[in-house]
């Protein structure tokens, strides 16, 4: 059985932890089919580049829009890779990963009173995906609140040897007895692979949910340098600001048909 921790440390594919039946994991990931962010990778190329690096499952998490493709989910398998169902759904203005529910399910979720009757009836897990983050959407008192939806909490890939928004929620997780989970919220293919989860379980969606809970996971990570977090989060806002833009262009371009006259006919006699 796996301990329940963080291990800081730069990991590979041969690293003497390694063990049969435990499978390297990301719960929270982003493509370019996703409606909010503007990114370069498709979730053909992500999980490309995640069987390449010897991940066994992924959650391709898009903000509040479930990926449900049957090809993809052939595409990853044919690689040795088990897509989970995901989504980064907004409820009550905080984000919060939903892993393993049925598409139109995940999607009605709006409430945590939803969230709640959601778990009652399905077996997928919930994950804090960077709670304590200084952001809005970021779940901050709401985890105290609901803490007894949430399945884990997530340790992030954000973070550096003196930014570290991760060890508080580490510390809340063990307070509250819940596991921590490594994932990379990747947006920047590049994000991948320095911070993920190792999970002892079979390759199968339902298994891996249920190790999570059981507390069958450990986290690897390691401190990203300032560098790479540099390009990495001046990308990202960059493309936030061109896809604004792009909105604010076609608001203009619906302003102006909505108010363009029209054109009398001639009437014929």
């Amino acid at each position: 059985m796996l301990n329940c921790g963080v291990t800081q440390g730069n990991w590979s594919e041969t690293n003497t932890s390694w063990a049969e039946g435990v499978l390297k994991v990301d719960f929270h990931l982003h493509s370019g089919e996703d409606p909010v962010d503007l990114i370069h990778h498709d979730a053909a190329m992500l999980i490309d580049r995640a069987a390449a690096a010897g991940y066994g499952a992924l959650a391709i998490t898009l903000h509040d829009r479930q990926l449900d493709d049957s090809s993809l989910t052939a595409f990853a398998r044919e690689r040795g890779v088990v897509l989970l169902p995901g989504i980064e759904r907004t409820i009550e203005g905080k984000h919060v990963l939903l892993i393993n529910f049925a598409r139109a399910a995940a999607e009605s979720i709006f409430t945590f009173r939803d969230l709640e009757w959601l778990k009652s009836r399905a077996n997928g897990i919930v994950i804090a995906p960077h709670p304590f983050f200084p952001g809005a959407s970021c779940l901050g008192r709401q985890l105290d609140r609901h803490a007894h939806l949430f399945d884990a909490v997530e340790w992030s890939y954000f973070w550096t040897k003196r930014l570290d928004f991760n060890s508080r929620a580490a510390r809340w997780a063990r307070a509250h007895g819940k596991p921590i989970v490594g994932n990379s919220d990747t947006h920047d293919i590049r994000q991948l692979g320095r911070t993920h989860s190792l999970v002892a379980s079979e390759a199968h969606a339902d298994a891996i949910c249920a190790a999570v809970r059981d507390g069958r996971v450990e986290v690897a990570t390691e401190p990203v340098p300032l560098s790479e977090l540099a390009l990495v989060l001046g990308g990202m806002m960059l493309r936030h600001r061109l896809l604004h833009v792009k909105q604010l262009d076609l608001e203009d371009e619906r302003r102006v048909r909505r108010n363009r006259p029209v054109a009398a006919r001639a009437v014929s006699e």
